[in-house]
């Protein structure tokens, strides 16, 4: 579909495409609201594809005092483990205890009962000395007391967004990507009248009118009017992380314990055969419609951390595969430390344009429901109330379909891609049901995201609809012949054009993803 082949007339258009705006098509699909989402870079290009990929209640919220957040995020968590497995699966987390360090035992051990209670189940409990140098033999053990450990959740967050596109598509909701909204004009009633919107890639204009307008644009949402409660505003936060090689330090489960230097909370965790190190909690002064960037203070922060945690490695600039940059959109006043700003969203409607920012990656649905709230004065009725997960349902894919994949290996394909799974399988050659080098990325999901996904660039599937940038040392270059052979003639590209696109994926991972 293309931005010129759209009807002018919508009930709802959502600015947009981050886990919010996802969220919020998928809601207002499924109702039966006729929706159109606008995202201006590709889907998932802003920090809905550079968080720490994680699906969690917030444990440090419960020391914050913010019990109500760390519920819905908590029940949330449980919601998505046990409706989509294999695109949110179980993430055991250890918390290392030291001898004259936070956190102190009695502290965490009442945290985690509270975590605990609310998940209505048991999922913590304490580790000997002897135990947690056994699962982790090359962390640190001086003033080692012991260890928890305690459950949460992972996702790709950027397969998350896309499987929510998918599912909306299946009610009807349309998403284009490239199609930056220019203006939202209105009417001398001051009502929402009509959106200027501009393809980005081939310059084309178009106007469409909607009954209401979500925006969902994350650290930009106050590009169309300022936060309505006085001494409040928008504080975006800049977050880095470390993509390191599982070899260099092999990690069976995630660690998160206190940084030397601050004593915030940090983490290093297992993610896609690699291990992700993170993060930092920064006020971000960059321009913000720009690729964020970590600069050296922040790498040499991470390293710190890390090194403090297995100081035996000395894991150094030269071992990093990547580095992944988001800004989070934080609402808060402003005069706190960043890591200690509510994470907690906000919504604000004025007269058919309704704002939705803040929040969390695991809370996705209820942002969409109160976003959607707001918008109710706006919106005709819902005409049916359709299941979301029937929609995001795993897919089916057994082992006579597909040979040649193990049962991890079907389980991860059937969440991530829900009923495509199979086309994807279906098409596939038994080679492409292989993995790329060292990752668990299959050769499949590479010709399934040129064929399927709305890939504009290169960038878009090597970092997006798959995440090989980021996995693979210097962003995949020497796997890029291979993926060319078999990408170029599903994405339509003559020579010239891959070419153009390889020079122009490549200077920007050097000059965004590239450690030092």
């Amino acid at each position: 579909m293309k931005l010129s082949d759209l009807p002018e007339h919508w009930d709802l258009i959502v600015i947009g495409g981050g886990i919010t705006g996802a969220a919020v098509l998928l809601e207002a699909a499924r109702r039966g609201v006729r929706t159109l989402l606008l995202e201006g870079r590709d889907f998932a290009w802003g920090t809905s594809s550079r968080s720490s990929k994680l699906v969690h209640g917030g444990l440090r919220y419960l020391r914050q005092g913010r019990l109500a957040l760390t519920r819905t995020a908590v029940r949330a968590r449980e919601t998505l483990l046990a409706r989509v497995p294999g695109l949110v699966d179980p993430l055991p987390f250890f918390v290392p205890l030291y001898r004259g360090r936070p956190p102190g035992r009695t502290a965490l051990r009442i945290g985690l009962n509270i975590y605990d209670l609310i998940a209505g189940r048991r999922t913590h409990r304490y580790l000997s000395r002897a135990a947690f140098i056994d699962t982790f033999p090359g962390l640190g053990t001086d003033a080692l007391l012991g260890a928890y450990r305690f459950e949460d959740a992972q996702t790709d967050d950027a397969r998350l967004v896309l499987r929510l596109i998918q599912a909306a598509g299946t009610f009807g909701g349309l998403a284009l990507n490239y199609s930056r909204v220019e203006t939202v004009a209105r009417h001398h009633t001051g009502r929402v009248a009509t959106l200027k919107v501009r393809d980005r890639e081939v310059g084309i204009e178009r106007e469409f009118r909607a009954g209401a307008v979500i925006n969902a644009t994350g650290v930009l949402a106050g590009q169309f009017g300022p936060l309505p409660r006085a001494k409040w505003h928008l504080r975006p936060l800049r977050g880095s992380h470390l993509v390191i090689p599982a070899r260099i330090l092999p990690l069976p489960a995630a660690v998160s314990f206190a940084h030397p230097e601050d004593h915030r909370g940090v983490f290093a965790l297992p993610w896609e055969k690699a291990v992700l190190v993170g993060t930092t909690d920064l006020d971000h002064r960059q321009d913000l419609d720009s690729e964020p960037r970590a600069n050296r203070a922040e790498i040499a922060y991470l390293l710190a951390a890390i090194n403090h945690l297995a100081p035996g490695g000395a894991i150094g600039v030269d071992d990093i595969l990547s580095i992944q940059t988001g800004v989070r959109p934080v609402v808060g006043r402003g005069d706190r430390p960043p890591s200690d700003e509510s994470r907690q969203h906000v919504v604000w409607a004025d007269n058919g344009l309704v704002t939705v920012t803040g929040g969390k990656l695991t809370t996705f649905q209820r942002l969409a429901r109160d976003a959607l709230a707001a918008a109710a004065p706006w919106l005709p009725p819902a005409s049916r109330r359709r299941s979301v997960w029937t929609a995001l349902a795993p897919g089916h894919i057994d082992a006579e379909q597909a040979p040649g994949l193990d049962a991890p290996a079907r389980r991860r394909l059937a969440g991530r891609y829900g009923a495509a799974a199979l086309d994807m399988v279906e098409n596939a050659a038994p080679a492409d049901l292989s993995p790329v080098a060292s990752t668990a990325t299959l050769w499949a999901e590479l010709a399934h995201g040129a064929r399927r996904e709305q890939v504009r660039h290169l960038t878009d599937l090597m970092l997006r609809r798959v995440r090989l940038g980021l996995l693979l040392p210097e962003g995949g270059r020497d796997a890029l012949p291979d993926i060319r052979r078999l990408c170029q003639p599903l994405l339509g590209w003559d020579d010239a054009r891959w070419q153009t696109e390889e020079a122009a994926y490549l200077a920007y991972w050097r000059r965004y993803c590239r450690p030092g």
